[in-house]
Protein backbone atom coordinates (compact mmCIF):
# COMPACT_ATOMS: atom_id res chain seq x y z
CA UNK A 1 0.00 0.00 0.00
CA UNK A 2 1.28 3.45 -0.93
CA UNK A 3 2.29 5.48 2.10
CA UNK A 4 0.64 8.81 2.90
CA UNK A 5 2.06 11.92 1.24
CA UNK A 6 3.86 10.03 -1.56
CA UNK A 7 6.64 11.76 -3.50
CA UNK A 8 7.32 11.77 -7.24
CA UNK A 9 10.75 11.42 -8.81
CA UNK A 10 10.79 12.70 -12.41
CA UNK A 11 13.34 10.77 -14.48
CA UNK A 12 14.54 12.05 -17.86
CA UNK A 13 17.11 10.10 -19.92
CA UNK A 14 19.20 12.56 -21.94
CA UNK A 15 21.81 12.46 -24.67
CA UNK A 16 22.76 15.66 -26.52
CA UNK A 17 19.46 17.39 -25.77
CA UNK A 18 20.71 20.97 -25.40
CA UNK A 19 18.18 22.35 -27.91
CA UNK A 20 15.04 21.37 -26.07
CA UNK A 21 15.88 20.27 -22.55
CA UNK A 22 15.55 23.75 -21.04
CA UNK A 23 12.02 24.04 -22.40
CA UNK A 24 11.04 20.68 -20.91
CA UNK A 25 12.51 21.49 -17.49
CA UNK A 26 10.91 24.94 -17.43
CA UNK A 27 7.58 23.35 -18.35
CA UNK A 28 7.93 20.78 -15.57
CA UNK A 29 8.34 23.46 -12.93
CA UNK A 30 5.49 25.58 -14.25
CA UNK A 31 3.15 22.60 -14.69
CA UNK A 32 3.58 21.13 -11.22
CA UNK A 33 0.75 22.06 -8.86
CA UNK A 34 1.71 20.18 -5.68
CA UNK A 35 4.71 20.12 -3.35
CA UNK A 36 5.15 16.39 -3.85
CA UNK A 37 7.80 16.47 -6.56
CA UNK A 38 10.78 15.00 -4.71
CA UNK A 39 13.32 15.63 -7.49
CA UNK A 40 13.96 15.91 -11.18
CA UNK A 41 16.78 13.65 -12.32
CA UNK A 42 18.42 13.82 -15.75
CA UNK A 43 20.32 10.63 -16.51
CA UNK A 44 23.05 11.49 -19.00
CA UNK A 45 24.34 8.88 -21.42
CA UNK A 46 27.50 10.78 -22.37
CA UNK A 47 26.36 14.05 -23.94
CA UNK A 48 28.94 16.01 -25.94
CA UNK A 49 26.99 19.27 -25.89
CA UNK A 50 25.66 21.54 -23.11
CA UNK A 51 22.95 19.14 -21.92
CA UNK A 52 24.46 18.59 -18.48
CA UNK A 53 25.07 22.31 -17.85
CA UNK A 54 21.52 23.16 -18.90
CA UNK A 55 20.03 20.49 -16.65
CA UNK A 56 22.02 21.74 -13.66
CA UNK A 57 21.11 25.36 -14.40
CA UNK A 58 17.44 24.44 -13.97
CA UNK A 59 18.10 22.72 -10.67
CA UNK A 60 17.87 19.15 -11.91
CA UNK A 61 20.07 16.44 -10.43
CA UNK A 62 22.37 14.94 -13.06
CA UNK A 63 23.75 11.42 -12.87
CA UNK A 64 25.83 9.58 -15.44
CA UNK A 65 25.04 6.21 -16.96
CA UNK A 66 26.06 3.94 -19.79
CA UNK A 67 24.33 4.97 -23.00
CA UNK A 68 20.97 3.44 -23.80
CA UNK A 69 17.58 4.60 -22.55
CA UNK A 70 16.82 1.35 -20.71
CA UNK A 71 20.14 1.53 -18.87
CA UNK A 72 19.73 5.22 -18.16
CA UNK A 73 16.19 4.91 -16.83
CA UNK A 74 17.11 1.96 -14.62
CA UNK A 75 20.03 3.96 -13.25
CA UNK A 76 17.69 6.86 -12.51
CA UNK A 77 15.25 4.56 -10.72
CA UNK A 78 18.03 3.19 -8.52
CA UNK A 79 19.00 6.75 -7.58
CA UNK A 80 15.44 8.02 -7.07
CA UNK A 81 14.18 8.89 -3.60
CA UNK A 82 10.49 9.16 -4.50
CA UNK A 83 8.07 6.27 -4.17
CA UNK A 84 6.44 7.14 -7.50
CA UNK A 85 8.65 7.19 -10.60
CA UNK A 86 7.65 9.35 -13.57
CA UNK A 87 9.64 8.64 -16.73
CA UNK A 88 9.61 11.45 -19.27
CA UNK A 89 11.38 11.83 -22.61
CA UNK A 90 13.55 14.92 -23.13
CA UNK A 91 11.30 16.19 -25.94
CA UNK A 92 7.93 15.75 -24.23
CA UNK A 93 5.93 18.32 -22.25
CA UNK A 94 3.62 17.07 -19.47
CA UNK A 95 0.19 18.66 -18.93
CA UNK A 96 -0.62 21.26 -16.30
CA UNK A 97 -1.11 19.52 -12.98
CA UNK A 98 0.53 16.30 -14.15
CA UNK A 99 1.74 15.62 -10.62
CA UNK A 100 -1.71 16.01 -9.05
CA UNK A 101 -3.23 13.77 -11.74
CA UNK A 102 -0.64 11.05 -11.13
CA UNK A 103 -1.03 11.26 -7.36
CA UNK A 104 -4.82 10.96 -7.62
CA UNK A 105 -4.49 7.95 -9.93
CA UNK A 106 -2.16 6.21 -7.48
CA UNK A 107 -4.44 7.07 -4.56
CA UNK A 108 -7.29 5.43 -6.48
CA UNK A 109 -5.32 2.22 -6.89
CA UNK A 110 -3.47 2.62 -10.20
CA UNK A 111 0.08 1.34 -9.82
CA UNK A 112 1.19 2.31 -13.32
CA UNK A 113 -0.05 4.28 -16.30
CA UNK A 114 0.55 7.04 -18.81
CA UNK A 115 -1.02 10.12 -20.34
CA UNK A 116 -2.59 10.42 -23.75
CA UNK A 117 -0.34 12.10 -26.31
CA UNK A 118 -0.41 14.76 -29.00
CA UNK A 119 2.36 15.65 -31.43
CA UNK A 120 3.43 19.27 -31.90
CA UNK A 121 2.24 19.00 -35.49
CA UNK A 122 -0.96 19.57 -37.45
CA UNK A 123 -0.21 16.67 -39.79
CA UNK A 124 -3.51 14.73 -40.07
CA UNK A 125 -1.89 11.32 -39.70
CA UNK A 126 0.10 12.35 -36.65
CA UNK A 127 -3.07 13.80 -35.14
CA UNK A 128 -4.72 10.41 -35.74
CA UNK A 129 -1.83 8.58 -34.09
CA UNK A 130 -2.19 10.91 -31.13
CA UNK A 131 -5.94 10.27 -30.94
CA UNK A 132 -5.33 6.52 -30.80
CA UNK A 133 -3.38 6.89 -27.56
CA UNK A 134 -6.67 7.19 -25.67
CA UNK A 135 -7.27 3.48 -26.32
CA UNK A 136 -6.16 1.32 -23.41
CA UNK A 137 -4.35 -1.40 -25.37
CA UNK A 138 -0.67 -2.28 -25.68
CA UNK A 139 -0.74 -1.55 -29.43
CA UNK A 140 -1.41 2.11 -28.59
CA UNK A 141 1.37 2.50 -26.04
CA UNK A 142 4.85 4.01 -26.30
CA UNK A 143 7.43 5.89 -24.28
CA UNK A 144 6.49 9.29 -25.73
CA UNK A 145 3.31 9.14 -23.65
CA UNK A 146 5.46 9.17 -20.48
CA UNK A 147 5.05 6.56 -17.74
CA UNK A 148 4.28 6.66 -14.04
CA UNK A 149 4.83 3.62 -11.83
CA UNK A 150 5.10 2.92 -8.13
CA UNK A 151 8.74 2.29 -7.28
CA UNK A 152 7.92 -0.95 -5.48
CA UNK A 153 6.27 -2.29 -8.63
CA UNK A 154 9.18 -1.11 -10.78
CA UNK A 155 11.57 -3.07 -8.60
CA UNK A 156 9.28 -6.11 -8.51
CA UNK A 157 9.14 -6.21 -12.31
CA UNK A 158 12.92 -5.59 -12.56
CA UNK A 159 12.43 -2.42 -14.61
CA UNK A 160 13.47 -1.95 -18.20
CA UNK A 161 15.16 -4.78 -20.08
CA UNK A 162 18.64 -3.45 -20.83
CA UNK A 163 19.05 -5.79 -23.80
CA UNK A 164 16.80 -3.35 -25.71
CA UNK A 165 18.39 -0.27 -27.32
CA UNK A 166 15.01 0.60 -28.86
CA UNK A 167 11.49 -0.56 -27.97
CA UNK A 168 12.42 -0.69 -24.29
CA UNK A 169 9.36 1.34 -23.24
CA UNK A 170 6.92 -0.80 -25.18
CA UNK A 171 8.43 -4.07 -23.97
CA UNK A 172 8.23 -2.92 -20.35
CA UNK A 173 4.68 -1.61 -20.67
CA UNK A 174 3.59 -4.91 -22.21
CA UNK A 175 4.82 -6.66 -19.07
CA UNK A 176 2.97 -4.12 -16.90
CA UNK A 177 -0.27 -4.87 -18.75
CA UNK A 178 0.18 -8.52 -17.83
CA UNK A 179 0.68 -7.79 -14.13
CA UNK A 180 -1.35 -4.68 -13.31
CA UNK A 181 -4.35 -2.65 -14.42
CA UNK A 182 -2.58 -0.07 -16.55
CA UNK A 183 -4.22 3.38 -16.40
CA UNK A 184 -4.46 5.79 -19.36
CA UNK A 185 -4.95 9.27 -17.93
CA UNK A 186 -7.27 11.69 -19.79
CA UNK A 187 -4.84 14.59 -20.11
CA UNK A 188 -2.29 14.93 -22.92
CA UNK A 189 1.47 15.25 -23.05
CA UNK A 190 2.83 17.13 -26.08
CA UNK A 191 5.73 15.41 -27.77
CA UNK A 192 8.03 16.55 -30.55
CA UNK A 193 7.45 15.27 -34.08
CA UNK A 194 11.08 16.04 -34.94
CA UNK A 195 11.88 12.51 -36.13
CA UNK A 196 8.84 12.56 -38.42
CA UNK A 197 9.83 15.97 -39.77
CA UNK A 198 13.44 14.91 -40.31
CA UNK A 199 12.79 11.50 -41.87
CA UNK A 200 9.27 11.87 -43.27
CA UNK A 201 6.17 10.71 -41.41
CA UNK A 202 5.31 7.91 -43.88
CA UNK A 203 8.79 6.40 -43.66
CA UNK A 204 8.99 6.67 -39.88
CA UNK A 205 5.53 5.25 -39.24
CA UNK A 206 6.05 2.40 -41.70
CA UNK A 207 9.26 1.31 -40.06
CA UNK A 208 7.86 1.70 -36.53
CA UNK A 209 4.97 -0.47 -37.65
CA UNK A 210 7.42 -3.07 -38.94
CA UNK A 211 9.26 -3.02 -35.61
CA UNK A 212 5.98 -3.68 -33.78
CA UNK A 213 5.22 -6.52 -36.21
CA UNK A 214 8.68 -8.03 -35.86
CA UNK A 215 8.39 -7.94 -32.08
CA UNK A 216 4.95 -9.57 -32.25
CA UNK A 217 6.42 -12.30 -34.46
CA UNK A 218 9.10 -13.00 -31.88
CA UNK A 219 12.07 -10.85 -32.91
CA UNK A 220 14.50 -10.14 -30.11
CA UNK A 221 16.15 -6.85 -29.12
CA UNK A 222 19.20 -7.26 -31.36
CA UNK A 223 17.11 -7.92 -34.47
CA UNK A 224 14.86 -4.95 -33.71
CA UNK A 225 17.85 -2.67 -33.27
CA UNK A 226 19.50 -3.87 -36.50
CA UNK A 227 16.30 -3.07 -38.38
CA UNK A 228 16.01 0.35 -36.73
CA UNK A 229 19.65 1.19 -37.38
CA UNK A 230 19.41 0.19 -41.04
CA UNK A 231 16.15 1.99 -41.81
CA UNK A 232 15.92 4.97 -39.46
CA UNK A 233 19.47 5.91 -38.50
CA UNK A 234 20.89 6.20 -42.02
Amino acid sequence: MMQSNPKISVLIPVLNEEKGLGTVLKNLYSSATTSQIEEIICIDGGSADRTVDIAKSYGATVISSKRGRARQMNAGARHAKGNILYFLHADTLPPKGFDKTILEAVENGSQSGCFRMKFDSKNPMLRLFGWLTRINHTLCRGGDQSLFIEKDLFELTEGFNEDYFIYEDTEFIQRLYEQTEFKVLPEYVITSARKYRDKGWVKVQFHFGMIHLKSYMGAGPEELYRYYRKNLLT
